[in-house]
């Protein structure tokens, strides 16, 4: 990369990732509404930007919103909406969710395409967005996004996408689902909190 191209990407602070103009069908806000009592119930979804030492990267999340533990991730060099459809696929294989589910995420562009909203309607999930300009209704997104940002991504300097998605990767599945505690979640982390509420559930159902 050229050096001024080097020196913009270095100088830029913050790249936009939420689209919301756009002529895409939006759905109303069920999360608001809801109270959680177990796993699978709420999902929440976003998208973040990831600075590398040449140019900008894009992280996609999907987080259950009842144990704070990321389901599903993906981190590429483009907007598009596959980047949010392979995150929300990870998900998807992983958890095997029950109809009902909701899913929620901002008004971006990416999760109002219709192979993001038909995936979801395919496996029986419920569709919900924000309203606009109100980033605090998916304030469990944004918090997992300022604990990314402060305990991983501000404290190295990834040299290009091969080294952050291996880093991110580590961070996310061994570092923030199995070892970083949560006072919500009775200061244990996501996977044993989760691994506590199967066996409550097994000793419940025997």
């Amino acid at each position: 990369m050229r050096e001024d191209n080097l020196l913009c990407v270095r100088k830029r602070k913050f790249v936009v990732t939420t689209d919301s103009h756009h002529g895409r069908k939006v759905y109303p806000n069920l999360k608001s509404a809801m109270e959680l009592s177990g796993i699978n119930q709420l999902w929440v979804a976003d998208i973040t930007y990831i600075r590398l030492e040449t140019e900008f990267v894009y992280l996609a999340v999907v987080i259950d919103a009842f144990s704070r533990r990321v389901i599903g991730w993906a981190l590429d060099r483009t907007l598009e909406d596959d980047l949010a459809i392979e995150a929300l696929r990870l998900a998807l294989e992983q958890r095997q969710p029950a109809p009902g589910l909701v899913h929620h995420s901002d008004r971006g562009s990416q999760y109002a395409s219709h192979d993001y909203t038909d995936l979801l309607k395919a496996r029986g999930c419920q569709i919900s967005m924000s309203h606009k300009a109100s980033p605090w209704e998916n304030g469990g997104c944004e918090s997992w996004m300022k604990t990314l940002k402060h305990e991983e991504v501000f404290r190295q300097e990834y040299r290009d996408l091969a080294e952050a998605r291996s880093c991110l990767r580590r961070f996310i599945e061994k570092v923030y689902n199995r070892q970083r505690l949560h006072s919500a979640l009775g200061y244990r982390p996501p996977a044993e909190f989760e691994e506590a509420l199967l066996a409550q559930a097994h000793v419940s159902a025997g």
